[in-house]
């Protein structure tokens, strides 16, 4: 559990720190930006029911917004419309041109709406956090942006309880998964057809997304430099090539798909700072990289589908990629030859 902070003692330390991210602030009051926004509810943030079905195909009709997940060390924004919303018993998609998620709604817990101004500017944001008080995925409204219909939907979205503050409990420690049947998981790895295929093989197996990639052999992941990642991104941008970049958390999965052009390094960040699509990746938070390649099967073709995947010193994934490829077709040859000519730990090129 976070320390108890009184309502009023976080409400002062946001009017001394009208600058700060939220995000900042919270982790200075030793709270979850969770509870750091729902200690303004009733005055700039309003409670708003999580309902996916009234929420996103409400959204579309807004227009142009930012979308933004993240986790502890890759934030994911992309500007566009919610289009193509599909709702799911326990997962939900947005399948738009521009704004591409995967939510699963029994994660999000608490949702506000949140309205501030910065001088003459008042910025709105759609906020919603899972029940340790972290932020599972936002919505910033832009210049763009229908604001009479954003007004109407927080209306509508609008719970009774406009209480300030949150309950949130500790997050449970992660389950150690480490034991691998090499031969089993092998043998399975092996059949893959599908790359979706790769998660149900890890519940299968009971063992961890990295620990499973460190055992599987070299002729299906191998390790590369950490500074692959910048390497890949300029190659690519180089080229013009389209690829996927998926930033996500345990509620929601945010994908971008297509072609990235200007890289910034800035410290540690490395910034892609395109039209409609911003990352902001801590590479100094990348503690191994790998090159991962799964089976598939394109109407009776055995091919691959080659991923490189950065996790941190915790083991979790921080940032996956993929080169952009249409449904039941191969890889392109030059995302593949990329792939294969980034620098690997062991020093050798992959066969």
């Amino acid at each position: 559990m976070t320390q108890a902070l009184d309502h009023a003692a976080i409400v002062a330390a946001q009017n001394d720190n009208p600058k700060m991210r939220a995000r900042d602030l919270a982790a200075k009051l030793g709270i979850t930006e969770g509870e750091l926004v729902a200690a303004s509810c009733g005055e700039t943030a309003t409670r708003i029911d999580i309902d996916f079905a009234r929420i996103f195909p409400s959204l579309e009709k807004v227009g142009e917004v930012m979308a933004l997940t993240r986790n502890e060390s890759a934030v994911h924004e992309k500007i566009g419309v919610y289009d193509k919303f599909i709702g799911g018993k326990h997962a939900a998609m947005m399948l738009g041109e521009k704004i591409d998620m995967r939510m699963f709604a029994a994660r999000w817990a608490h949702g506000f709406a949140v309205e501030t101004s910065d001088g003459d500017t008042i910025k709105r944001s759609l906020q919603f956090f899972d029940a340790h008080g972290d932020a599972v995925h936002k919505v910033h409204a832009r210049e763009a942006t229908d604001v009479a219909l954003w007004d109407g939907l927080v209306a509508d979205l609008a719970v009774e309880d406009q209480s300030a503050g949150i309950a949130v409990t500790a997050a449970p420690a992660p389950a150690v998964r480490n034991q691998v049947d090499t031969a089993e998981l092998r043998d399975r790895w092996s059949r893959m057809t599908d790359t979706h295929q790769f998660v149900g093989l890890l519940k299968k197996l009971d063992v961890d997304r990295l620990a499973a990639i460190r055992a599987v052999g070299e002729d299906f992941t191998w390790q590369i430099d950490n500074s692959a990642v910048e390497a890949m991104l300029r190659l690519s941008a180089k080229e013009a090539l389209p690829i996927m970049c998926f930033v996500g958390n345990h509620a929601c999965i945010q994908i971008h798909s297509g072609p990235v052009g200007e890289i910034r390094m800035m410290g540690p960040w490395l910034n892609i700072m395109d039209a409609d699509f911003h990352l902001h990746l801590r590479t100094d938070h990348i503690k191994e990289v790998w090159a991962v390649r799964k089976p598939t099967d394109n109407n009776g073709v055995a091919g691959h589908v080659t991923s490189l995947e950065a996790y941190g010193a915790d083991g979790d994934l921080i940032i996956q990629f993929f080169g952009k490829r249409i449904e039941g077709q191969d890889e392109r040859p030059l995302w593949r030859d990329i792939m294969e000519s980034l620098p690997r730990v062991d020093g050798r090129r992959a066969a």
